[in-house]
């Protein structure tokens, strides 16, 4: 029996728009994005590019700011919109990441990436304070663009099994998530404050072409 396809969630789908504006991207484009139909945009053909990306330290009016590294990469991400803790994020070199809280729930610009992320049930890390030492099961699916992003080479409702746990460690709250599924296995990690919960650094698993990425906070948001 055909399963249903899983359509990416509501709040993501509010901030495609604006993805596709930031990498060039029309409205022939994001059509074809939102119904999943065979042809993706071509914003997600582009491959990665040996030369680094263009660098900047921070944001010199006070944007809030990401520094994202991955496979010896670096950019500084800025914020271009935000819906509650739905965010949008934007480097010079056009790397796209779309969060919800700390998770990374969507990334464009590099030559593989998620397309969407659901979780069946309530995201543990909305409150990291009530992550319980002793690991619990969580469920995740995601939408993954392929290698050169061809049709053959895209992956949707590609479902994951994850364990999350939380420990001390040093002045900080490492909250662990172990998932595998479909050939996959990887561990992301996110670093909070002990005291507000507030997660200011991870490390997170974006395709195996991208590996992990770690995303810190440079200039928080005020909100």
């Amino acid at each position: 029996m055909m399963m249903p396809r899983a359509l990416p969630s509501p709040r993501l789908m509010r901030l495609l728009p604006v993805l596709l504006l930031a990498l060039g991207g029309c409205a022939s484009e994001l059509a074809s994005l939102q119904y999943m139909l065979p042809e993706m945009p071509e914003i997600f053909s582009r491959s990665d590019r040996p030369d680094p990306l263009p660098e900047i330290s921070t944001a010199e009016d006070g944007t809030p700011s990401l520094r994202l590294s991955w496979r010896g990469r670096r950019a500084i991400a800025l914020l271009v919109q935000q819906h509650g803790e739905t965010r949008l994020w934007r480097s010079q070199g056009g790397v796209v990441v779309a969060t919800d809280g700390a998770r990374i729930t969507a990334l464009a610009g590099l030559r593989q990436g998620i397309a969407s992320s659901r979780l069946d049930g309530p995201d543990p890390l909305n409150d990291t304070l009530l992550i319980p030492r002793r690991p619990v099961a969580l469920r995740r699916q995601l939408d993954l663009i392929g290698r050169d992003n061809r049709p053959e080479g895209m992956r949707f409702g590609v479902m994951l099994n994850c364990r999350v746990s939380a420990t001390t460690e040093g002045e900080a709250l490492l909250v662990r998530e172990q998932c595998n599924g479909a050939g996959t296995r990887f561990t992301n990690r996110y670093w909070a404050d002990p005291v507000s919960g507030g997660v200011w650094r991870s490390e997170q698993w974006v395709g195996e072409a991208g590996g992990m990425m770690e995303v810190e906070v440079v200039t928080p948001p005020s909100s």
